[in-house]
Order: structure tokens, then sequence, then C-alpha cells
């Protein structure tokens, strides 16, 4: 899990990517999520041993499991005390744990593992409801897109809408800041203006105010349509993921961002 608070497919049109996440914010939540969130057929039980944090499970035989699609707050580590929502957020899991007595049922991703070795899956209750979808519509986290792992997005987005719109958990206080406001690396949600568009070898580039560059890999631009990303030069966006700090991988040019966050979807990256 990292920092929702750094420092305190098929080719999917960017446009279309907005235009489905608006529809999202005006739908019930019941209605834009049930098929999405539903748990498939086939899925095998497992016992979980602990709750590690709001988006990681530590299970009876041995595996973590780190659950796709969301983003809690940080339990306190190292002598940083716990961010806001972090221990409202495992507690919330321990909760979805204990009213499916202690089981769970889980659909591994399309990347089975994260680097860390854990396993990537949707989890499930008994009583068929996907526990991301519970954090995020509690407000106790924020959606994520990694790729290949995308497949559940709009039930996820649709839960973290709901939380939005009843200003619930996290949502109380916006945590959503300005790019000139990045002091730390870790995961955040973003505003800014996009000052310019480049592409190169190295992919898709939209400078942004404040010193944030956002990078689309070669390996993910068919998700992208690069001309409506040229097209938000000057425009206001939203924007979330992983933040890292350039200047740690080697010195800088003169002129380039110090930091730096990649886009794995369009889902993550909206117009305001």
């Amino acid at each position: 899990m990292h920092s929702l608070f750094p420092g305190t497919s098929e080719k999917a049109p960017l446009w279309g990517a907005f235009f489905v996440a608006a529809l999202l914010w005006l739908l019930p939540a019941q209605a834009a999520t049930a098929e999405a969130c539903a748990m498939p057929a086939g899925l095998r039980e497992a016992r979980v041993e602990r709750v590690v944090d709001g988006d990681t499970l530590r299970l009876a035989d041995g595996r973590s499991v780190r659950l796709i699609g969301l983003n809690t707050p940080e339990m306190a580590r190292g002598g940083r005390p716990a961010e806001p929502f972090a221990v409202e957020a495992m507690r919330h899991l321990e909760r979805l744990v204990a009213a499916s007595a202690g089981r769970v049922y889980l659909q591994p991703g399309a990347q089975p593992r994260d680097r860390y070795g854990r396993s990537l899956a949707h989890a499930f209750g008994r009583d068929g409801r996907s526990w991301a979808s519970a954090q995020l519509a509690a407000g106790l986290g924020l959606a994520v897109a990694l790729a290949p792992n995308t497949a559940r997005l709009d039930c996820l987005l649709a839960a973290e809408a709901q939380a939005r719109a009843a200003r619930r958990g996290l949502w109380r206080r916006n945590p959503q800041r300005a790019v000139g406001q990045l002091q730390a690396g870790g995961f955040a949600l973003l505003s800014g203006r996009i000052e310019s568009f480049e592409r190169n070898r190295g992919g898709l580039w939209l400078r942004m105010d404040g010193a944030l560059v956002l990078r689309v890999a070669p390996q993910r631009i068919a998700r992208f349509d690069p001309d409506a990303l040229r097209a938000l030069v000057g425009r206001r966006v939203e924007v979330r993921g992983w933040v890292v700090e350039r200047s740690r991988r080697g010195a800088l040019r003169p002129g380039q961002a110090r930091w730096q966050l990649s886009l794995d979807h369009p889902a993550l990256l909206r117009r305001l």
C-alpha cells in the first residue's frame, strides 16, 4: 500500500473515459455497480488469517493478498503515524471478513502477483460482495487502475463516486491536492493545468504546472487517444497515481520536471 497523502484491453478513447466517468457520478451506485461488481461463479474459498491493512489480507495458507483496484491510507510505520482513515479502513475490512465467517473468494488478476510477491486479486465475501468496492463506497480508499488488472474498473469508480457524493470517509475533506503542493513521492490525487504535450520514443508526455510530468509508456499508448491528450493543453485536470521524484533516478536536465506520474489507464485522468 502506498501513501494517499505524500508529503503531509482494447483502445479506449480518453473522451469516452471522461464521459463514462461523468455518467457514473450521476447514476445510483446500486444500478451502476450491480453487474460490474458481481462475483463470478466457480471461485475457490480461502481462509483469512488476518487483515494487514485496508487493502491487504494474510491468508491461512501463508499468502499475502493485495486487493486489486484499491489504495487505502497508510498505517503507522517507521516512526510515522497512521494517515487519516487508515485504521478505519483496516477495521472496516476486518468487519467484512468477520461477516463472511473468515472466508474469502479470490479472483486472480490478469497479472497475478506484484513486485513484492503478493497475490493480486479481487476479493469477495460469502454474500458475493466485492470487498474493494465496499471499502470505496465507505470512503476508505481511492480507486486505482494498474494495467492489466483493470477488468472491474467501472464497479470501483462507481463505488468511489458514491462515497465522494455523500462525503463519506476521506471525502469529508477532499484528498485532492494541487500539483504545486507536492513535497514527496507516493500515491496522490492531484489537480492542475496541462501546460504541454509531447510524443517521443519514451511515450506520451503531459507537462503540468507545479513541476509534474505525466507519462504514458509506449506499451500503454494503445489504451489512450493521443489527440485527446493533446487537446488537454491549457485545461485543468484531476489525475491520480504513484508519484516518483525523478532526481533520485539520476540528475535532472535543465527544465525537466522534478516529479513524474505514470498513467496506465485513461480513467486515472479526467478533465475538470
